[in-house]
């Protein structure tokens, strides 16, 4: 009877700890209301946005953190990913057009820490050497070659890389970056309603805190 009274003293105290903890976050320092909201894609979940580009180096440097953040995330939410372009010289516009692609292809999940390491830690798709920036830069037939790994034909890739479908998706992610003010990368986006980044919540361990109080936040108003 001791331990299990203080098993439940130890979770209410936690449960204590987490709610008094999350009265420290404040919205305009910690992380930013974004309006108008934005409509999400998946209306039953509570989305969690990551803004970013595989040629970003702290996007690299982000991403077990991230991955992180999307193990703890309750089951009524979802973490999906949406490729900045704005950075011409390390192919940000080729990176945004290859996601995509292996998003309709079906194999962007399984290749994204890949693509990570094949850009950032002398791999095919490299756009650094020796801390400068590659020439020539990885091209569309490199990262084509690069999926191949994952069962998709270099010229399918070409060809879904390529199409109007494509074309539009990139003009999508352009326009809602910019609809939800995101200028660094990574950024994370709350439902559409939220915007936040490690330098305004001061550290990567009050990021994911406050990523999931306002994940729980959602999940509450939802429900009522």
């Amino acid at each position: 009877m001791f331990q299990r009274f203080a098993l439940g003293f130890v979770g209410l105290v936690a449960a204590a700890s987490v709610s008094a903890q999350s009265g420290q976050w404040q919205e305009g320092k910690h992380y930013f209301k974004i309006d108008p909201p934005q409509v999400t894609a998946q209306p039953d979940k509570v989305e969690v946005t990551e803004v970013f580009s595989y040629g970003c180096p702290a996007c690299f440097s982000a991403a077990p953190k991230v991955k992180e953040i999307k193990a703890k995330l309750p089951p009524n939410a979802v973490m999906n990913y949406v490729p900045a372009s704005w950075n011409q010289g390390e192919q940000w516009p080729l990176f945004q057009r290859a996601y995509f692609t292996a998003q309709v292809l079906g194999v962007a999940e399984k290749a994204h820490e890949d693509m990570f390491s094949a850009i950032w830690s002398n791999g095919p798709l490299a756009v650094v050497v020796n801390g400068k920036i590659k020439d020539p830069a990885p091209t569309l037939d490199d990262v084509a070659k690069f999926y191949e790994k994952y069962g998709v034909k270099a010229a399918d890739f070409t060809g879904v890389a390529n199409s109007f479908a494509i074309n539009t998706k990139m003009k999508k992610a352009d326009a809602f970056i910019k609809a939800v003010q995101v200028d660094s990368t990574p950024t994370f986006i709350i439902n559409g309603k939220y915007r936040l980044t490690g330098q305004s919540a001061g550290s990567w361990d009050n990021l994911q805190a406050i990523v999931l109080h306002l994940v729980a936040q959602e999940s509450a108003a939802a429900a009522k």
